[in-house]
């Protein structure tokens, strides 16, 4: 079976990693499992454990909607289309962080925040302390500072992988760049 096809119309891995580079002490891995059989499930319970093994802090499943497959533990994501009552249940069954969609839409590099994304962190901080990294659209230092600035960190997801593709030393090089940027 052929890999999906990213934005820019590459095959993505099995597993792609999002960096997240608030802490630098957390990396998840990610995939997406819409719609999902039983047979795609196994699998996506086989990359959970295998990443947890070489030392993923936890996993992020983009479209498996919180009230399926609860016995999985993944971060759970929050939009800003979320209800209040949704917000609560992704705090209640997060493992450890809240993913918070910074925008309505397709992943990929911004030039700016989303105007949404204030609301929405002070929206779940109100209704939760579980610690809110912000993602989708994360590419820059700059953009990385501001959301940090906002929630208590960042996910860079695409950028990262483009970084990763052009070698280690590219990916060190841009991961330290975000480092940089949230620490001034």
């Amino acid at each position: 079976m052929a890999r999906p096809l990213d934005h820019s119309g590459r095959r993505r891995s099995r597993v792609q990693l999002h960096a997240v580079a608030r802490r630098l002490r957390a990396v998840a891995a990610g995939r997406h499992v819409a719609p999902a059989p039983a047979s795609v499930l196994r699998l996506v319970l086989e990359d959970a454990t295998a990443a947890r093994e070489r030392g993923a802090s936890s996993f992020i499943l983009v479209d498996l909607p919180v009230s399926e497959q609860p016995a999985l533990r993944r971060i759970q994501l929050v939009a800003p289309t979320s209800t209040e009552e949704r917000i609560r249940a992704a705090a209640d069954a997060t493992d450890g962080w809240l993913y918070l969609v910074s925008v309505t839409g397709t992943t990929g590099a911004r030039a700016e925040l989303s105007p949404a994304l204030p609301p929405l962190v002070q929206r779940v901080r109100a209704v939760s302390d579980v610690p809110v990294y912000v993602g989708f659209g994360i590419s820059t230092p700059e953009l990385a500072r501001a959301a940090g600035d906002l929630a208590d960190g960042v996910v860079v997801g695409s950028r990262a992988v483009e970084a990763a593709e052009a070698g280690a030393d590219a990916l060190r090089d841009y991961v330290a760049s975000l480092r940089t940027a949230l620490d001034t």
